[in-house]
């Protein structure tokens, strides 16, 4: 069954960097586009990042994360990483790994990112 799971979060204070890690299995992992979702208390589940399956392309759906948020991939350890700079009190959120296959949305169950001195 498809599985993933996030590590990596923690409390970092403003001004520092995270790198949130997802491991997959279950399925062919290189083959499927992942994202980066985040979901700050109070508010909806919001994409951050996308990686295609080739990972020569990535979006960022926020204009706030660009040029602080990288997402990458790996695609012998099917793992996808996100790549946190500058990190602001308003990145605080739990963030989510993301795999769609067949119209089917598979999510983690997240790692907690608080950004707070």
């Amino acid at each position: 069954q498809v599985q993933l799971v996030e590590s990596g979060g923690g409390l970092v204070q403003p001004g520092g960097s995270l790198r949130l890690s997802c491991a997959a299995s279950g399925f062919i992992f290189s083959r499927y586009v992942m994202r980066w979702y985040r979901q700050a208390p109070g508010k909806e589940r919001e994409l951050v990042a996308a990686s295609t399956s080739a990972g020569g392309s990535t979006n960022y759906a926020d204009d706030s994360v660009k040029g602080r948020f990288t997402i990458s991939r790996d695609n012998a350890k099917n793992t996808v990483y996100l790549q946190m700079n500058s990190l602001k009190p308003e990145d605080t959120a739990v963030y989510y790994c993301n795999a769609r296959i067949s119209q089917k949305d598979y999510w983690g169950q997240g790692t907690q990112v608080i950004v707070s001195s």
